[in-house]
């Protein structure tokens, strides 16, 4: 059995939670989220608690189980406290700034990077070398970071880039050779 599906998911004071029709409802001080369960997974909603559980051991329901208990407890996270993740930028001239709904980034370009805000998030840029990006679901702030992150990834030789604040990157030594040949 699965030991993050058979763990159960508590509901905090001020959510309120509900499942039918194969969806699953959160709706808490933030908002209100709804997650999509696949049929062979049944979830029971007791006092102060979910049960996720499988209807069968097929190896397919079992990769279900804790994947499911996941997603609940991120839709019940997010809708008490929701989810950021911090950016920070490295470089000479590399800077960020908000214009409106657009977070627009000068990166070395010749020109702009401009992305816009999406519903459900959040951009603040308390700085110009550090983005804060906040919203409900889990899974769209990790894809919007990480949409703002590939604009320009850390590079390992100067360690200019993008990065998430908690990320490091190794440095490489640059080439030897040049001073070597003379």
């Amino acid at each position: 059995m699965s030991r993050i599906g058979r763990k159960p998911v508590i509901i905090p004071k001020g959510v309120e939670v509900s499942f039918s029709g194969g969806v699953f409802r959160a709706k808490g001080p933030k908002g209100e989220l709804s997650e999509l369960i696949h049929p062979s997974i049944s979830i029971l909603i007791e006092d102060s608690s979910v049960i996720v559980s499988r209807k069968s051991d097929l190896k397919f329901d079992k990769s279900l189980h804790g994947l499911t208990r996941s997603l609940v407890a991120n839709a019940v996270e997010g809708v008490v406290n929701g989810f950021e993740k911090i950016l920070e930028i490295n470089g000479v001239g590399y800077r960020a700034q908000k214009q409106g709904k657009n977070l627009v980034m000068n990166l070395g370009f010749s020109h702009q990077v401009m992305i816009p805000e999406i519903d459900g998030i959040a951009v603040d840029v308390p700085s110009v070398n550090r983005i804060i990006i906040r919203g409900m679901s889990k899974q769209k702030v990790g894809q919007f970071a990480a949409n703002v992150r590939k604009k320009r990834p850390p590079e390992p030789y100067k360690g200019k880039g993008i990065k998430y604040s908690y990320e490091v990157v190794r440095r490489k030594e640059g080439k030897a050779g040049k001073s070597a040949k003379k």
